[in-house]
């Protein structure tokens, strides 16, 4: 009967304390995220994408946060284009659509958005989707149209398309 209760005692504190600090299913989330190597092949393939096609652009990916994650300017883009790629992304990221697709369908909307210092309602942002959930989004800026920034962001996007719709 002793040996029982020295053994039963310090099991019984263990599945307490174990009790206790379990945690519930919704205090740790398990969320996709784009990495740093797809993000940086996005930038590269949408710059050169539309290097080749005679436009000096600059890409931002940023990541489900809105934060940059990737960014790369062409040699001769100018540095604004930077900002403005980013904006774009964080707009498409917001959004979940494309940023020409709510600036046609919502411009009240999109135009209350550019109001914000860090978002750009302007043609040339895609959102980034692998399994149903975003992960990021691509910008694209320099072009001269925003039609052509976003051709060259969606030329990237379905040259890692594998990478992207069969993430685990």
């Amino acid at each position: 009967m002793f040996h029982s209760a020295r053994t039963t005692i310090p099991a019984l504190a263990i599945a307490a304390v174990l009790t206790a600090t379990s945690a519930d299913a919704q205090d740790v989330l398990n969320v996709k995220a784009i990495g740093t190597a797809l993000a940086r092949d996005i930038a590269d393939k949408t710059v050169t994408a539309c290097s080749d096609k005679g436009y000096s652009v600059s890409a931002v990916v940023v990541d489900r946060g809105g934060n940059d994650i990737a960014v790369l300017r062409h040699q001769f883009a100018a540095v604004q284009t930077i900002t403005i790629a980013g904006g774009k992304a964080r707009g498409a990221l917001m959004a979940g659509t494309p940023t020409r697709e709510l600036r046609e369908s919502r411009p009240e909307l999109a135009k209350n958005l550019n109001l914000l210092s860090d978002i750009k309602m302007m043609d040339g942002g895609l959102p980034i989707t692998a399994a149903g959930m975003r992960i990021g989004a691509v910008g694209v800026s320099g072009a001269p149209g925003g039609d052509i920034d976003e051709a060259c962001a969606q030329e990237a996007l379905d040259a890692v398309f594998d990478r992207i719709e069969f993430a685990q």
